[in-house]
């Protein structure tokens, strides 16, 4: 169920979800305490984060380094990315040669 109090200027939704498992109610609960908040208030928290995820692309490590560094002689063209190496042997760097 949605409902919204009066439109206009400073209106908020209220949400009834019902069927919530109880462990899944139990973590809410914990993480509430954690947080110092109340559990509804916990569950605002959520949906908030939640809802904000979907905005943020997901890049992977090299080309969020590259942006992190960009004009720092790295070289990439506009718009280019680094290759993902996924599969490879990590080897130990030897300070002994």
């Amino acid at each position: 169920m949605l409902s919204m109090d009066a439109p206009g200027k400073g209106s908020v939704a209220q949400i009834l979800i019902r069927k919530v498992d109880e462990r899944v109610k139990a973590r809410i609960q914990r993480r509430a305490k954690r947080n110092g908040r109340s559990m509804e208030a916990e569950a605002r928290e959520i949906l908030k984060i939640g809802s904000m995820a979907d905005e943020t692309p997901e890049v992977g490590f090299g080309t969020a380094s590259v942006a992190l560094f960009s004009g720092q002689g790295i070289g990439l063209e506009e718009g280019e990315e680094l290759p993902e190496f996924r599969g490879y042997p990590l080897k130990p760097i030897s300070f002994d040669e």
